[in-house]
């Protein structure tokens, strides 16, 4: 059950970060920073609820999706409701 929870956590916090990210010049600090905000959190909570490291890939590839559909749904989404 821990592996569902720090997924869910993971996707959820790289939704948002995705959907600020995709306010900034790609490559730029901003930008680099909101990549990699979610780490001092998920690694902290993965040891905290003791998950297996064979888990880790799992996770990094939730949190790259969670960035994907953050900078691609929802700011697309945003769009459509401000026109």
């Amino acid at each position: 059950m821990a592996v569902v929870y720090v997924s869910v956590a993971s996707l959820a916090m790289n939704l948002v970060l995705g959907k600020y990210r995709a306010n900034y010049k790609k490559m730029s600090i901003p930008w680099w920073l909101l990549i990699h905000a979610s780490i001092p959190v998920l690694i902290p909570l993965r040891i905290w609820l003791d998950t297996p490291v064979a888990f880790i890939p799992l996770f990094i590839a939730i949190a790259i999706l969670g960035q994907f559909i953050g900078s691609r749904y929802l700011v697309r989404r945003a769009k459509e409701t401000n026109e």
